[in-house]
């Protein structure tokens, strides 16, 4: 299983300019819903992994961040293409509900 990587906000302005689909899972270590769909995160990553960036945002450790983006509760899952917010996704939601919102945009 791939494991997906955690970005900083400096980071996340960066992926956004690429042209491929960019999903960012806006989680916190402390959150139990997060944990739940952690491993669905994970596997997006691996099955998008040639056709979609899959990352990770602790908003501990991105607060400036989650206020900008408006995050009001975790977890919240962005689907960005080129630069544009395309999905939001929030709470604990079966695989398929980010694999259709990805799929649309490939």
């Amino acid at each position: 299983m791939k494991t997906v990587e955690y970005i900083t906000e400096s980071e996340f302005d960066s992926l956004l300019k690429g042209d491929s689909p960019v999903v960012f899972d806006f989680t916190a270590t402390w959150c139990g819903p997060c944990k739940m769909i952690a491993p669905l995160i994970d596997k997006l990553a691996e099955e998008y992994e040639d056709r979609a960036k899959v990352v990770k945002v602790d908003l501990d450790q991105n607060q400036s961040l989650a206020k900008r983006l408006g995050i009001r509760s975790i977890p919240t899952v962005m689907i960005y293409k080129n630069g544009t917010l395309m999905e939001t996704i929030v709470g604990v939601t079966p695989y398929e509900t980010f694999t259709k919102a990805l799929t649309k945009l490939l």
